[in-house]
């Protein structure tokens, strides 16, 4: 039995979705890696050539606001951070540990790319369960209609005939046509 350095949970928490794609923030990424944020951002400008935009990307301010207020982070005028963070997608993080080089971002970078798996897979399931629900409701909808017009049927069969021109039962004789008189 192999034992995580790094519960592969933990790291599923600190991913989140930023415009559609699951993406995992520096200070985040160099805490586990072991080394600072400044550190990893040097590497990432220094190798800039091996972050293309889907691999990492800078937030905007009004991204990193949203997240700061998430996370209940410092703001940059009480001792924060002074300028907006970069992202980094699963094939990023990647990269990101074989430019810093170190042990520990190899091997911790394994866990990493499992987080994004299982969150993907985790994805997966939920859009087939959603797709399945969906199907459900469309036929609940069918069965309902239908349940509708048999009900409308049956009160139509059992409202009592409108009344119509009475006959006269029996043997009815009308004098005044009668040929024999």
């Amino acid at each position: 039995m192999t034992t995580e350095i790094v519960p592969t949970g933990q790291i599923e928490r600190r991913i989140v979705v930023i415009r559609g794609q699951k993406v995992i923030l520096d200070a985040d990424l160099a805490a586990l890696y072991g080394v600072t944020t400044k550190r990893l951002n040097e590497q990432v400008k220094r190798n800039a050539a091996r972050f293309p935009g889907d691999f990492a990307f800078e937030l905007t301010d009004a991204e990193a606001a949203i997240l700061r207020s998430q996370n209940a982070t410092s703001s940059g005028t009480h001792g924060g951070r002074r300028y907006r963070p970069n992202v980094f997608t699963e094939h990023g993080a990647v990269m990101a540990a074989s430019v810093l080089n170190t042990p520990r971002a190899v091997e911790i970078s394994v866990y990493v790319v499992r987080a994004f798996i299982r969150l993907r897979e985790a994805l997966a399931t939920h859009a087939e369960i959603a797709h399945k629900v969906a199907a459900l409701e469309r036929k609940m909808e069918d069965h309902d209609a239908a349940i509708g017009d048999l009900i409308e049927i049956v009160q139509r069969l059992t409202e009592p005939p409108a009344p119509g021109p009475q006959r006269r039962i029996g043997f009815n004789v009308d004098r005044e046509e009668d040929p024999r008189t």
